[in-house]
């Protein structure tokens, strides 16, 4: 037909004819094509015994996620998690109160508490006599960097110190058993 445009089926690019298979090439092809099929049933057949087991991947030779922990490793684990890192910290000093103070000072003044608001940050600390107190207001900056060199910098910002809690207020010289004040004795 013509020569501008025709497209018919005559002007198609020519057949590049392919050598026929022979039995060698029939029998590679129909062996891949079986190896695929067996491994697909394979892998299904995998997949509904693992759904049966109810899991997924089971622990093998290498360690990974589900492998049991030491317990330190777990608590540590959970502390980060939690954002646990401070208070644990500050529980770690008053365990350790003897070794970061001294057994004298240790022996006359207990740590009570921990304010952790940001704006505070403060150790609230109780001692046994006026003079353990005042001696501990005196030593509070020093105890104050030694504690935060020990929990991170700005952990704590002031030590609150407490003096000895006095005895109950009694009112007047003589108490009847059992008496709760002043007030009882009205009729």
């Amino acid at each position: 037909m013509g020569a501008a445009g025709g497209s018919g089926p005559q002007e198609s690019a020519p057949e590049v004819k392919q050598p026929e298979a022979s039995g060698v090439d029939l029998a590679r092809v129909a062996l891949r094509a079986a190896k695929e099929q067996a491994r697909a049933r394979g892998a299904a057949a995998q997949q509904k015994k693992q759904a049966r087991r109810g899991g997924g991947l089971r622990s093998g030779a290498r360690a990974d996620g589900r492998d049991p922990l030491p317990l330190g490793a777990a608590i540590n684990r959970l502390i980060t998690e939690r954002g646990w890192e401070t208070p644990a910290a500050v529980g770690g000093v008053m365990g350790r109160w003897p070794q970061i103070v001294g057994e004298d000072l240790a022996n006359h003044c207990v740590p009570l508490r921990y304010d952790e608001d940001p704006d505070e940050r403060v150790l609230t600390v109780q001692c046994d006599s006026t003079a353990w107190a005042t001696q501990l207001r005196l030593l509070a900056p020093q105890l104050v960097a030694r504690l935060n060199a020990d929990l991170g910098h700005g952990t704590v910002k002031l030590i609150k110190v407490l003096g000895p809690g006095g005895p109950q207020r009694r009112y007047g010289p003589l108490r009847a058993p059992g008496s709760t004040g002043p007030g009882d004795t009205y009729g």
